[in-house]
């Protein structure tokens, strides 16, 4: 009889973690959090869905990375830089900080 409480228990956890919600892996504009905000990320949220070419010519005082797809990129993390993020057709997929 234990066996077949163990199994009924594992079969209740295994429906349980089934039904948990999380945030959607492939949202196209996350949210920014104001605290962490130390870039200014969230005023550049209006480029997103434009082209990478949008940016040239725009005055930004802060340290700024513009990220075209697939390139090689340092790893380092300056909450103080800017990062924009280029999806396959050059277009700008996410503002943030790091």
């Amino acid at each position: 009889m234990k066996f077949y409480g163990k199994t009924l228990m594992l079969t209740a956890l295994l429906a349980l973690s089934a039904c948990s919600s999380s945030p959607e892996q492939g949202a196209a504009n996350p949210a920014v959090d104001a605290d962490n905000d130390t870039c200014g990320a969230a005023q550049y949220q209006s480029y997103v869905g434009k082209p990478l070419s949008a940016l040239e010519g725009v005055q930004i005082d802060s340290q700024v990375r513009a990220i075209p797809y697939n390139s090689a990129v340092t790893m380092d993390f300056n909450l103080r830089r800017l990062n924009f993020l280029g999806d396959s057709d050059d277009k700008i997929i996410r503002v943030y900080c790091g």
